[in-house]
């Protein structure tokens, strides 16, 4: 009997693919090579009124530092003369260290002061969304009605705000603005009124990250209320406070919108910074180089603050 021979293996037939077309394979071809510069068509509006309203006009500045600008003569090249000018300008000296207490007075008062309300105000309670939402209030609010409001609150009458509450403790009144000795701490406490609660948010932000766990561990260990502040939450918070320290001191460093509101430098410049100056020497006084010089060395301070505290955390960084 012939032995039967096992069952063939079917083979499927194979399926030919019909040619790709020539002007696919091209078109495929085309949105591969212009897919990396699609992020970049939608960012080109915004970039287009960044380089017009900030990069040109930055260039112009440097540009006209260099000039004595005279309108409808012509400019007239004076090379560094004008930076000579600004730096020996008789208030420049006294506006550049009373920028810096400004500056470190509104970003030291900011960053406790904020930091005090986000441990206040921090949690998950829906009251606490209403505390919070009230606070950040100052931060939104137009710049020149803070400023005509805290102009009535220093009022140096008695009859004013403060000055009444003053008199409820039994002191006399005060004149704030009016006062060459308060004037400056006056718009300080305006600058950290308005930039407390910013810092506030942040501080939030960073305390979220924080791990619940460590906070657990530390009070099985005994660690009382204290010590898990200082050895959990604000080795977690450092990178925030770095953050902060350098938007404060940048912010602290630009003020101008306040003191220009409140006093204009006055009284006898005792409020005088460095943005206000600028501002009198280009738009008062006209002499358009010399501001734009003064603006430069601005702009060199900050970016030399800022370039010191990034090496400063790569340097800890490594460590």
């Amino acid at each position: 009997m012939p032995a039967q021979r096992g069952p063939a293996h079917s083979r499927e037939p194979t399926v030919q693919q019909p040619p790709v077309p020539r002007f696919q394979r091209g078109s495929r071809f085309r949105h591969r090579r212009l897919q990396p510069f699609v992020p970049w068509l939608f960012l080109a509006p915004a970039l287009v009124l960044f380089l017009y309203f900030k990069i040109l006009p930055m260039l112009q500045g440097v540009q006209m530092s260099f000039y004595e600008v005279r309108p409808y003569l012509g400019d007239r090249y004076v090379g560094w003369s004008n930076y000579v000018e600004a730096t020996t300008q008789p208030l420049f000296t006294k506006a550049i260290f009373q920028t810096i207490v400004l500056a470190i007075g509104t970003t030291v008062g900011s960053i406790v002061i904020g930091f005090l309300l986000a441990i206040l105000v921090e949690g998950q309670a829906r009251h606490l969304v209403l505390v919070r939402t009230a606070a950040f209030l100052p931060v939104v609010t137009t710049m020149a009605v803070v400023a005509e409001v805290w102009r009535m609150l220093y009022y140096p009458d008695g009859s004013g705000a403060l000055n009444t509450i003053i008199g409820w403790l039994g002191f006399g009144p005060q004149p704030f603005l009016a006062s060459e000795h308060q004037a400056l701490g006056s718009v300080m406490l305006v600058g950290i009124w308005r930039g407390a609660p910013y810092d506030m948010m942040i501080f939030l932000a960073g305390l979220a990250t924080v791990d619940r766990n460590l906070y657990e561990s530390a009070a099985v260990d005994g660690a009382v209320r204290w010590r898990r502040f200082v050895h959990v939450t604000l080795p977690a918070l450092r990178p925030v406070i770095t953050i902060l320290c350098i938007l404060a001191a940048l912010r602290g460093l630009r003020s101008f919108t306040e003191v220009f509101l409140l006093t204009n430098g006055a009284p006898n410049g005792s409020t005088e910074v460095v943005m206000t100056l600028i501002y009198k020497l280009g738009l008062e006084q006209g002499k358009l180089g010399v501001a734009a010089a003064g603006s430069m060395v601005l702009f060199a301070a900050t970016a030399v603050v800022t370039l010191a505290v990034h090496a400063w955390r790569r340097q800890a960084a490594l460590r």
